[in-house]
């Protein structure tokens, strides 16, 4: 492959994306970020949009503001989210934290299915979700058996034995459709009909998948989703997370915090729960109106770009990166952390070594390369398709292999920072 610099920018020029990467605020030219999918980029337009909603919405309009546009935020930006999960409108809201909405939704689940003992998970699942799982358990006292199905190589997942373990005793199928460190993206079309065949409800977990991924949920007959919106969505951090309910499931299931935004009258101020029909029963308290505002700018400019295009982009930018990891790096002791097959990626890729975390090190703090890491050994690269370029993700690469030629990681310890 041509690994120059000057290919890179070939590619850029021919990026129908590329004028997107304008519209974020960008400090710093010669940082490199790749760490995307975790915090997105600043969009220009969210600067303006919060000084408007503090200035003139909170500031100016004051309670008034609720009756004009506030009390139905949780639900409008919903049905936005929802155009790119393949939600119809009515499905999705945006409300607390991705780890209260799965507990919610994990819960309802569960409720729905009083007769069955097991969950299935799987070992790529992100801890929270399967922290909520064991406290979900707990609460049923320790009515279910949680079974994490393994994976092989640490990178795909094994599809067939993910299958069997759906079996006619499991009440709830729960993984990551883009799992976390590999980025292995799941055919969740054959695992939500497999668990429907056994009469199991599915949950998936869209955080790293929303805005880089197709998703249809209700193609998929999908139950239950999550997801958060500051990653791909650029939603800013701690922006609130959003939640899927499949209609049909709407009048039955419920959520196990009740609260009064979820009540059907909220300022009738009942003493009694009464849960509001649809999507709106599983809201819980005052949403955050302006982390909610703040995020709408993200989703918006994704709207306009559109997840064909991103998809296309993102299979082009992951693709360009393996190619540069096997022609620049393989040789100094790396290895491909993420399938290369690009119907079975998300929009990052990993890359492992025995020295990730010092490597990570050196790149943070000497070649203004910002990645993740990842134990036990994974260098995450996230690649967003609508600010990261070709350069980005060549500049990424070569300046990894600089690390590796001069031995700069040498310098740094092996103890862990809080962060990593």
């Amino acid at each position: 492959m041509d690994s120059s610099r000057a290919y890179a920018r070939s590619l850029d020029r021919q990026d129908a994306l590329a004028g997107y990467r304008e519209q974020f605020f960008i400090s710093n030219d010669d940082m490199v970020y790749m760490d995307g999918n975790s915090l997105g980029r600043l969009p220009r337009d969210t600067m303006q949009r919060v000084q408007q909603v503090v200035e003139q919405q909170w500031g100016a309009n004051l309670i008034r503001s609720w009756g004009d546009n506030w009390f139905e935020a949780a639900t409008r930006v919903g049905d936005k989210i929802g155009a790119f999960v393949g939600a119809a409108p009515g499905q999705v809201a945006v409300s607390d934290s991705t780890t209260v909405n799965l507990f919610k939704l994990a819960m309802a689940a569960l409720i729905l299915r009083p007769g069955r003992s097991k969950i299935v998970t799987d070992a790529f699942n992100f801890p929270s979700d399967l922290y909520v799982l064991q406290g979900c358990n707990r609460l049923l006292n320790d009515r279910c058996r949680i079974q994490v199905v393994p994976s092989g190589d640490g990178i795909s997942a094994d599809l067939d034995n993910t299958l069997a373990a759906i079996d006619e005793d499991t009440a709830l199928v729960t993984l990551s459709h883009v799992v976390f460190k590999s980025g292995y993206l799941y055919d969740a079309a054959v695992i939500t009909r497999r668990a429907h065949e056994q009469g199991a409800l599915v949950l998936w977990d869209l955080s790293h998948s929303v805005g880089a991924v197709p998703v249809v949920l209700d193609e998929w007959g999908a139950d239950f989703a999550v997801g958060c919106t500051y990653k791909y969505l650029n939603g800013g951090p701690g922006a609130p997370a959003f939640l899927y309910v499949n209609r049909a499931l709407q009048g039955e299931a419920l959520s196990p915090i009740w609260g009064w935004f979820g009540d059907t009258a909220p300022f009738a101020f009942d003493l009694d729960y009464r849960p509001a029909d649809g999507i709106r029963r599983f809201l819980a308290g005052t949403p955050p109106i302006l982390s909610t505002l703040a995020m709408e700018s993200g989703v918006d400019l994704l709207a306009e770009a559109g997840i064909a295009r991103l998809r296309a982009k993102s299979i082009a930018l992951t693709g360009y990166m393996i190619d540069l990891v096997d022609a620049l790096l393989a040789a100094h002791g790396f290895s491909l952390g993420t399938p290369r097959d690009a119907a079975r990626r998300g929009s990052h890729v990993s890359v492992r070594h025995p020295e990730g975390y010092r490597i990570n090190r050196a790149l943070i703090e000497e070649m203004n390369v910002l990645p993740d890491f990842r134990e036990p050994d994974n260098l995450r690269l996230g690649l967003a398709p609508l600010y990261t370029s070709f350069e980005d993700v060549w500049q990424a690469v070569e300046r990894i292999r600089v690390v590796m030629v001069e031995g700069r990681y040498r310098r740094y310890p092996t103890t862990r920072a809080a962060v990593t």
